[in-house]
């Protein structure tokens, strides 16, 4: 669903991202794992064609993204560490909203099935989004992301901030997503969680992808390790 070929990013004379080859494939959660300024954010802008790649391409079902962002954006749904909603609306509203902008209109009933299969509360369907918490609103950026009917979710730190309860909550749901053949690309700080949740580990420093791993046997003190050493 997704391939990164020698993927190269410069900021001027920085260097934000080294050669990546990375390919992404139908049912991967893969949880990327790096300090500040490794590379992560870069590589899922390069994907959502918010940044141009400086040397080798990043492909979506096989389309460069820099060839025809448009078309590859249909593919790919965007959940930011924080999910820019309009206060002012419901989830319903908000919901109905961004649905028709991707060309999708549903009814009362059909955008109720979204919210409810992403665990959101019947009561706060009609709230105004502006009481909602932090694990509300990813809760929303899912379910937009289900009515655009996207097949690849790009997260950015998604669980910062999220109490126990919420990211409990959150990683089963992107358990689901990934069981349902949808495909997942996590960036994320919290180890524990990413091999909980994830189906393949990536740890990225200054840049580069340096290890690569399946998390089927992976104990997460062995990775916090890995990780300590790697960066």
């Amino acid at each position: 669903m997704l391939q990164a070929i020698n993927l190269t990013k410069k900021y001027n004379d920085q260097l934000a991202l080294n050669k990546l080859n990375l390919t992404i494939n139908k049912g991967d959660v893969f949880c990327l794992l790096g300090q500040n300024g490794a590379g992560k954010t870069t590589t899922i802008n390069l994907f959502l064609g918010f940044v141009s790649p400086s040397a080798g391409q990043a492909l979506v079902h096989g389309v460069p993204v820099e060839q025809d962002t448009t078309a590859t954006r249909k593919h790919l749904a965007y959940i930011p560490e924080v999910v820019m909603l309009y206060a002012n609306l419901t989830s319903i509203e908000n919901l109905d909203f961004f649905s028709r902008l991707a060309g999708f209109t549903y009814s009362r009933k059909e955008l109720e099935a979204f919210l409810n299969k992403v665990g959101l509360q019947q009561a706060a369907f009609d709230q105004r989004m502006g009481a909602y918490s932090k694990g509300m609103r990813q809760k929303v950026g899912i379910a937009i992301a289900l009515a655009k009917n996207a097949d690849v979710l790009l997260m950015d730190e998604p669980t910062s901030g999220l109490d126990p309860k919420a990211t409990n909550e959150f990683t089963e749901l992107v358990k689901e997503l990934g069981k349902q053949g949808k495909a997942v690309v996590m960036a994320t700080h919290d180890i524990f969680n990413a091999v909980n949740v994830g189906t393949r580990i990536g740890i990225m420093r200054r840049g580069e992808l340096v290890h690569e791993m399946s998390t089927k046997n992976l104990d997460a003190i062995d990775l916090q390790k890995l990780y300590l050493e790697t960066i």
